[in-house]
């Protein structure tokens, strides 16, 4: 679920276009989105972008690099990741210094223009952001023990265990005999209930009873405190429940006030990755001689529903003619 979460953000997040008023460094930019290679096995500015933001939501700080050829000119871009990065301030205490563990120790990197560094909900003075995933552990942890105690549970009712009982009777000959008819019942029990052999009769002589182990005690319901887990996780990643496959309710949709709600959250994210794509761009332009300045414009968020807008719409149409006749 937190997966499905972290992607449908990302893809709830939308695609973008950058635009410039000199039309060649504008037809150069329309190439560079969709086939600048990202990684050595993506190509397009929205591929790189995309891993962008799932890193940044699932660790709080995201790095890439832009990537020079032999020429020393940009030609492709990296996600890095973030295992042998470590970020330090640096000497005039406000910018950041990026250290990357190669082999003799950590090395500062030196082409830090060339780097690129994003943090979500940074804390005060931190060099590195949270993760939207930031106390989630607790609440899956109790998650996870209901899950697995089901399994147990089920794995215990599923695969029924039998207590098979002999009482003998009071006369010496049953008592005498007790233990050889016992082995002779077991013997014949297993032999009933031998998996693969198929639907057998079990007949045994004398007083013998056969119940189901843990048949009085029922399977816990888990229904509701796990859906009381799921609630806090939900409402963590800010998405509404039917988009990650929970339907609480027949009737359930996207309130506009939700739409209104994710819609300032996909906003927000695309605050932080505004930056980010006109540094790439700005970055590609400059070493082609261009100068102008480019302008990241983001497609349109719809989360409502096309009815409701279209009947909004109607509604100010009427209104402003009614307005007009009126005056």
């Amino acid at each position: 679920m937190i997966d499905a979460a972290i992607y449908k953000t990302v893809r709830l997040t939308g695609g973008f276009s950058v635009e410039c008023d000199d039309g060649a460094a504008r037809e150069y930019l329309d190439g560079l989105i969709r086939n600048i290679p990202v990684g050595g096995n993506r190509y397009g500015l929205h591929a790189f972008i995309e891993t962008y933001l799932e890193q940044l939501l699932t660790c709080g700080t995201a790095l890439g690099e832009i990537v020079t050829g032999a020429d020393g000119l940009p030609c492709a871009l990296f996600n890095s990741p973030l295992d042998n990065i470590e970020f330090k301030r640096s000497q005039n205490g406000f910018d950041i210094d990026i250290y990357t563990d190669g082999a003799g120790g950590m090395k500062k990197v030196g082409r830090r223009d060339l780097c690129l560094v994003s943090v979500l909900n940074p804390d005060p003075g931190a060099l590195t952001g949270n993760s939207i995933l930031k106390g989630l552990p607790f609440v899956s942890g109790i998650l996870l023990k209901i899950y697995e105690s089901v399994g147990v549970n089920w794995e215990r009712a599923g695969n029924l265990r039998f207590a098979v009982t002999y009482n003998p009777k009071n006369d010496s000959l049953d008592r005498a005999y007790a233990r050889e008819r016992a082995a002779q019942i077991a013997e014949s029990w297993a032999q009933a209930m031998k998996p693969g052999a198929g639907v057998k009769d079990f007949v045994a002589v004398g007083d013998v009873q056969i119940k189901v182990i843990g048949a009085e005690s029922g399977i816990p319901d888990c229904e509701v405190p796990a859906r009381q887990m799921l609630e806090q996780i939900i409402a963590k990643t800010g998405l509404p429940p039917f988009l990650l496959g929970i339907s609480w309710s027949t009737t359930e949709r996207m309130s506009s006030q939700q739409a209104d709600a994710l819609t300032s959250e996909l906003e927000a994210y695309r605050r932080i990755l505004t930056p980010v794509i006109d540094k790439i761009c700005s970055a590609f332009l400059a070493s082609r001689g261009f100068t102008c300045p480019v302008n990241v414009v983001w497609d349109d968020i719809t989360l409502q529903d096309e009815v409701e807008q279209s009947r909004a719409a109607l509604y100010r149409a009427q209104a402003n003619k009614i307005e007009k006749e009126t005056e």
